[in-house]
């Protein structure tokens, strides 16, 4: 590697996926053109299209019940097409608000609809997950944010819900396993365990859908999105593909399982660090502590230059904090090694 890179997205990615995705772009599948620039309705980008669908379900362990598409406008347009392809006219939706992104979700979905906030975290500067709350079959549906990458926190149980569970899963999806059969409604921007900024994953219970009484704009129309395959119109061919590649090289090293093994790992090597050097601090509960996204701060702030300039050094790239939060946030997404997580823990014990 480079650099160590510690970004919260765009992301890390495997180095396998860079290389093959690279070849793509000078020749693809030997064809004498680039991805680049064949036809998006091609029989070999639809073979690309049609399997990085696939995987996805593979992968979650869903059945035909459920549609795969990858959109565009990133999780931010999803936001709006959840409420309008959700919320009935005169109903209303409940939502958790854990931190940023959640609290965007809430804005957009209240342009469409009633919604109400039944969790919230922000008047603690959402430092935990709320959990003392109940959702009833009275809503159209319940939105959670799974892992928010500021704040460092994360839903490790989701609650019992008796309507439709909804989630935004951007920044730790296919990082752990769940019973994804759980949740009616699933979208996640590429950028962080799956591909490059492009495209967003929506995977949705088919039944759930046109039963609002709207009359949508068709590009927020998720059933038209399902009739046309994911290509209503022309898709994010190179994030699609750079997604179908990572989520196949996910596949071939041992799936979700596998890759929840190793996060846990490089979680608790990161964290007791934190924990255990006294120039450093957590930031979220230890409870809901992220497994993806782990923000700290130093004690002794006449430290800062020193440890800025250390861990430059060492090649690591991406550990500044949020401007929401300040201090420092290092994301240790599924293509992280733990050798680099090595690297920052070294650089940590030696400024102590």
């Amino acid at each position: 590697m480079k650099k160590h890179n510690f970004s919260a997205g765009p992301s890390i990615l495997p180095q396998e996926v860079f290389q093959k995705a690279s070849e793509a772009i000078l020749d693809f599948n030997g064809m004498g053109l680039s991805l680049l620039e064949i036809s998006h309705r091609s029989k070999e980008f639809v073979a690309v299209m049609d399997e990085a669908r696939a995987i996805v379900k593979r992968l979650m362990n869903l059945g035909d019940d459920y549609e795969v598409l990858y959109l565009q406008g990133g999780a931010s347009l999803q936001f709006l097409m959840t409420p309008m392809n959700l919320l009935t006219e005169n109903g209303k939706a409940a939502y958790t608000d854990t931190g940023t992104w959640a609290a965007g979700a809430i804005k957009e979905a209240k342009k469409v609809g009633n919604i109400d906030v039944v969790g919230s975290s922000k008047e603690d500067n959402y430092s935990y997950i709320p959990k003392d709350y109940k959702v009833g079959a009275d809503y159209d549906y319940f939105h959670c944010t799974s892992n928010n990458t500021i704040y460092g926190t994360q839903i490790k149980s989701f609650p019992e819900v008796d309507t439709l569970m909804v989630c935004d899963m951007s920044s730790d999806i296919f990082s752990r396993q769940l019973d994804f059969s759980k949740f009616d409604l699933i979208y996640a921007g590429a950028q962080k365990n799956m591909g490059p900024a492009g495209a967003v994953l929506v995977v949705v219970k088919k039944d759930i859908l046109g039963k609002t009484g709207r009359n949508l704009p068709s590009y927020l129309d998720l059933g038209l999105h399902i009739a046309k395959e994911s290509m209503l119109n022309t898709p994010p061919v190179f994030s699609v593909y750079v997604s179908y590649l990572t989520l196949k090289h996910l596949e071939e090293n041992g799936g979700i399982a596998a890759a929840e093994a190793k996060n846990e790992a490089k979680a608790k090597l990161l964290y007791d660090e934190i924990d255990n050097n006294p120039l450093f601090e957590g930031y979220a509960a230890k409870e809901d502590r992220s497994l993806m996204n782990v923000s700290f701060k130093l004690t002794d702030e006449s430290k800062k230059e020193a440890f800025d300039t250390a861990w430059k050094a060492a090649g690591i790239s991406g550990l500044n904090g949020h401007r929401n939060l300040g201090g420092y946030r290092a994301s240790i997404y599924n293509a992280m090694p733990i050798e680099s997580v090595q690297v920052l823990v070294d650089v940590m014990k030696n400024l102590a």
